[in-house]
């Protein structure tokens, strides 16, 4: 019956008192939170939840209740909005009365909740040269035989 296996790669059906071979461990993926939530165009710092978008970034100050900060804002697209704005508003930037503003909501990782990695890395050295003449000698040792 030996000679009659369909396979004969090594592992397969082994007669020899192994037995088969053990199946690959599969790695199953880490599950990381996501966190909703507005950020300031501007800063990039987190809103909190309820932020009333008619007064300025806690952080930088900027106009919130703009185009900018609105989720139909699309610079591709007509007068840069996804609506049908009346009007075009020039200054995308500055504080306006768009009926149609609805505040940008962005999904991030949880960096609190995200697993830590498995081992520590060696803080980097900072290999660049001082000085040209350190940048050419560096260059040019690149290329002796």
């Amino acid at each position: 019956m030996e000679g009659d296996r369909k396979y004969r790669q090594p592992g397969y059906q082994d007669s020899n008192g192994r037995g088969p071979v053990d199946p690959p461990i599969l790695r199953t993926a880490r599950v990381v939170q996501h966190v909703t939530a507005s950020r300031c165009y501007n800063c990039s710092s987190p809103l909190p939840e309820g932020f009333d978008f008619l007064t300025p970034c806690p952080k930088c100050a900027a106009e919130l209740h703009c185009c900018k900060q609105c989720q139909h804002f699309e610079p591709s697209a007509h007068s840069q909005c996804q609506k049908p704005v009346p009007e075009r508003i020039a200054a995308k930037d500055k504080s306006n009365e768009c009926g149609f503003f609805a505040p940008l909501v962005t999904v991030a990782r949880d960096s609190a909740l995200a697993p830590a990695p498995a081992a520590k890395q060696e803080p980097r050295v900072d290999a660049r040269p001082k000085s040209y003449e350190n940048a050419r000698a560096a260059f040019e040792n690149l290329f002796k035989k």
